[in-house]
């Protein structure tokens, strides 16, 4: 609760936390618009490999020219402004950044840049959930060791989750369930970027913008994004994915304590302690009333009867039984809201979620019928979808994790809707990303990060 107030004794003590940015997509704009006039952040620089899109990115969110116009790392930090650059390990070898903010989207590319930022004695909020979905618990590991927090990104969905979930545990409930909602219907699983604006409606003015990317955006309808979330989620809470992994069903805000609970009791879970998401959409296409689309949730269940009755004096909104409540948050604002993990980490050594054991997965789903050769797209493509799975099960099909299906080529045929495998594919083993998760692999299987 007073978060703030550190910000500000530590901005008056020794200036404002140094940040350096990677990523200048849609993400990193929202929190770029807030740190325009954030006392306590000063952002050092902004990597991107294009940079006509950082200065992008930095004009669209309001940002002075002379802000930017810094011609070096230290003449940022002697003048207080910040320098676009394209090389991010140029930014993350900088002594004086504290924190580095992973945005690229990409998990092969973010892994390298998490292990090396968290080497140089760098703060890591992930942004990228696609890496820490993929290899999470051993960069959280690494960085604990080396004294700095990894930490998944206030604003986004899965940190907003985890944060219910130990709010939950924390006053003594029972966790049922916990996740978000989405817009969804079966048919966008095979969704591509071709077809993705047709589904969202949005118009050709926001398109112009820059802020959207046709893949990653597909990624958010095809099913990927709420995979990787609810794994990141699982990884970081202890929640146990459904063997089935996601159903989505239809549910309002006030449907939440009856829908998100056990079969044996009337709800729609085959296990409790588990995650769900809450479709905006009847499967009819239609859209569900006081939906959840932009929210996240916990459903809990009350210990003793003293706290069923407390429920009904305070008028909690209750399944029929009273006895399972679920608490939601309407919305979320991303990178608006992304300062507080940066000060969480600096001022207060705490991550806002992150990665605690192994226990979903995101495995790499056909979208079509697919050939030897062939060589996969990854999230949000034309090639496949990600499916969530509890991660034993993941390790005895010997999945492909979906982050590692950017650009891997097919050695032999794949149908549509089967898991692809890493027997599917010609691994490259020289990236650091696959050598992580094979460490992560073969540790699960010995029986570590549980």
């Amino acid at each position: 609760m007073n978060l703030f107030s550190l910000l500000q004794k530590r901005t008056a003590a020794s200036g404002p936390i140094r940040v350096g940015v990677i990523g200048a997509g849609k993400f990193a704009s929202m929190f770029l618009t807030q740190a325009l006039s954030s006392e306590g952040i000063h952002v050092v620089g902004v990597a991107d490999i294009n940079l006509p899109k950082a200065r992008g990115a930095m004009q669209r969110t309001g940002w002075p020219e002379e802000r930017y116009a810094a011609s070096s790392l230290q003449d940022a930090l002697k003048t207080g402004g910040t320098h676009l650059l394209e090389s991010s390990m140029e930014l993350i070898q900088l002594p004086e950044v504290e924190v580095i903010l992973e945005i690229t989207g990409n998990p092969i590319v973010g892994t390298n840049h998490a292990i090396a930022a968290i080497d140089n004695g760098k703060h890591v909020i992930m942004v990228n959930v696609e890496a820490d979905c993929m290899v999470g618990p051993l960069l959280s590991r690494r960085a604990a060791a080396a004294g700095v927090v990894y930490s998944m990104a206030y604003g986004d969905q899965p940190a907003l989750i985890c944060e219910l979930v130990d709010w939950c545990r924390t006053v003594g409930f029972d966790v049922v369930a916990a996740g978000k909602g989405t817009k969804y219907l079966p048919e966008y699983n095979y969704s591509t970027p071709d077809t993705v604006w047709d589904y969202y409606g949005f118009s050709a003015e926001q398109l112009e913008s820059g802020d959207y990317n046709p893949q990653m955006f597909n990624s958010f309808l095809d099913g990927t994004k709420s995979a990787i979330e609810m794994a990141a989620v699982a990884n970081g809470t202890g929640l146990l994915p459904q063997e089935h992994g996601l159903s989505f069903p239809p549910a309002s805000v006030d449907d939440l304590p009856t829908i998100f609970r056990e079969e044996a009791v009337g709800g729609q879970l085959s296990r409790r302690g588990t995650v769900e998401i809450a479709s905006s959409m009847y499967r009819d296409g239609t859209e569900v009333p006081r939906n959840l689309r932009w929210g996240v949730y916990v459903t809990f269940e009350a210990k003793t009867d003293y706290a069923v009755q407390c429920f009904a004096e305070y008028g909690m909104h209750t399944d029929s039984t009273g006895r399972y409540g679920s608490l939601y948050r309407p919305y979320h604002m991303i990178g608006l809201e992304l300062g507080v993990s940066i000060a969480s980490a600096v001022l207060r050594g705490e991550a806002t979620g992150g990665s605690t054991g192994f226990h979903g997965d995101v495995v790499t789903t056909a979208k079509k019928d697919l050939r030897a050769g062939d060589r996969l797209d990854g999230e949000g493509g034309y090639t496949v979808f990600g499916k969530l799975a509890p991660a034993a099960t993941s390790l005895k099909a010997n999945a492909l994790p979906l982050g590692l299906a950017h650009g891997a080529k097919l050695i032999r045929d794949v149908a549509k809707d089967s898991t692809v495998s890493w027997d599917d594919i010609d691994a490259d083993e020289s990236l650091v990303a696959v050598q992580v998760r094979r460490e992560l692999e073969t540790e699960a299987r010995a029986g570590g990060l549980s």
